[in-house]
């Protein structure tokens, strides 16, 4: 009798999990973000798709830090010739930096409002567009009952939505499926070399659904994002581009 529960729970927690964006399928191989040890956060270990991020940010640097990591995110996200949508008040992304982190800059739709109202409806909207890979909306604040129904388009589109949250007055409770601050590290230059070295970040995941929230040091080299106390192993291909 016990393990016939213990059955129908597991069952349960998994269709539950599945429509929360945790769904593992074949087809995802190519498109979910891979995190490294940031994954082991997620239930399963599997980046959650088909759901609401939320990004708090305090000033200009931290939007372009936040921005950044996004993108690597994008990277996977957009690899199989998918579409993105970036939507906000006024554009910060210059596009051709997209391209570092191996994110066409041509397949991401900005769109600009000043309506705050606008906003959150422009945002909602897109998410229900099935043929996105990702929609990315910057805005100051968002009420509980505004995330619900972000999130619940995101669920029925199966679209990912990532909400870069800037000036905000407080930090509500909202139905968001985890919540992520981004902030700058010092970049690592290989062998004294010149340059301003590979973009390293100090990740906190602060809230994660049937997760557990952690603090990484990360940075993207390469196309991947690595542990800064992983020494990041080149290809023959790469030494010959840095030798």
């Amino acid at each position: 009798m016990l393990t016939q529960k213990a059955d129908i729970l597991f069952q349960l927690q998994k269709e539950i999990l599945q429509l929360q964006g945790f769904r593992y399928k074949v087809s995802d191989d190519c498109i979910r973000p891979v995190l490294g040890p940031i994954d082991s956060s997620f239930p399963n270990g599997i980046f959650p798709l088909a759901s609401i991020h939320e990004f708090l940010t305090q000033s200009v640097e931290d939007i372009a830090t936040t921005s950044g990591f996004i993108s690597c995110l994008l990277s996977s996200l957009m690899n199989n010739g998918g579409v993105s949508a970036w939507i906000g008040s006024s554009q910060k992304i210059f596009p051709s930096a997209l391209k570092f982190f191996n994110v066409e800059p041509d397949r991401i739709i900005f769109i600009d409002t000043k309506n705050p109202k606008e906003l959150l409806w422009l945002i909602e909207e897109t998410l229900k567009c099935e043929g996105l890979a990702a929609v990315i909306g910057e805005v100051a604040e968002v009420s509980f009952t505004a995330s619900r129904r972000l999130q619940l388009a995101a669920e029925q589109s199966r679209v990912t939505g990532f909400l870069i949250r800037n000036n905000f007055r407080n930090i509500n409770t909202n139905a968001c499926t985890a919540q992520w601050r981004i902030s700058s590290n010092p970049s690592i230059i290989k062998d004294d070399m010149p340059g301003i070295g590979f973009p390293a970040w100090n990740i906190e995941l602060l809230k994660i659904r049937n997760g557990k929230p952690g603090t990484w040091q990360m940075q993207w080299a390469y196309n991947k994002l690595h542990s800064i106390s992983d020494p990041i192993i080149f290809s023959s291909t790469e030494q010959r581009k840095t030798g």
